[in-house]
């Protein structure tokens, strides 16, 4: 590299790379999670509700009564996108690993990101669908909040979204012998 030579170096594609690992584990945890909705006295996650019951005191000791979720249409739905949608996420991450490993392939980066945009779709249509059916099918007596496990199902997403866009930066414009 002579003087009057620059090197640019973009690493779009480095962070992207990153986005959709950290969204890959952020889905996971969410998937996985026990608190999607709490209320008092109540737990209710993709797989589980769970209800409190006995005395008010804290003396005596209060059992949790759990049963599967799996039998609601709209949680089923929603885990069914959710799962579908990390599925993707996890293609495009290792299909993006090899890529990036390879060299420059453009063409792979158009797929990863055609499998993000895919996710973030599902994903987006599921985190819309949970809050709007459990409102709607489920009447609490008490305030009850949307908690971390629902939203890092958001933090995932936009982690796709974001690593998506980068996927489809095209830096090679900007690095060649007249720029």
């Amino acid at each position: 590299m002579s003087v009057d030579e620059v090197s640019v170096f973009r690493p779009f594609k480095l962070i992207a790379l990153l986005c959709v690992f950290l969204a890959l584990c952020l889905d996971v945890v969410a998937l996985l999670s026990h608190s999607w909705v709490t209320a008092d006295r109540f737990s209710l996650s993709l797989w589980e509700s769970c209800s409190q019951s006995g005395p008010d005191n804290s003396a005596e000791e209060a059992r949790w009564s759990c049963f599967s979720t799996l039998t609601s249409d709209w949680q089923i739905a929603t885990l069914v996108l959710l799962g579908v949608g990390a599925v993707a996420t996890l293609v495009a991450f290792l299909v993006a690993v090899i890529s990036f490993c390879r060299g420059r392939q453009r063409q792979q980066y158009r797929i990863v990101a055609v499998f993000l945009f895919t996710a973030v779709v599902l994903q987006a249509c599921a985190l819309v669908l949970y809050p709007i059916k459990f409102i709607d099918g489920t009447v609490l007596q008490t305030y009850h909040e949307f908690n971390w496990g629902y939203g890092l199902g958001w933090g995932a997403t936009i982690f796709m979204l974001g690593g998506g866009i980068l996927f489809c930066l095209r830096t090679d414009l900007y690095e060649d012998s007249m720029y």
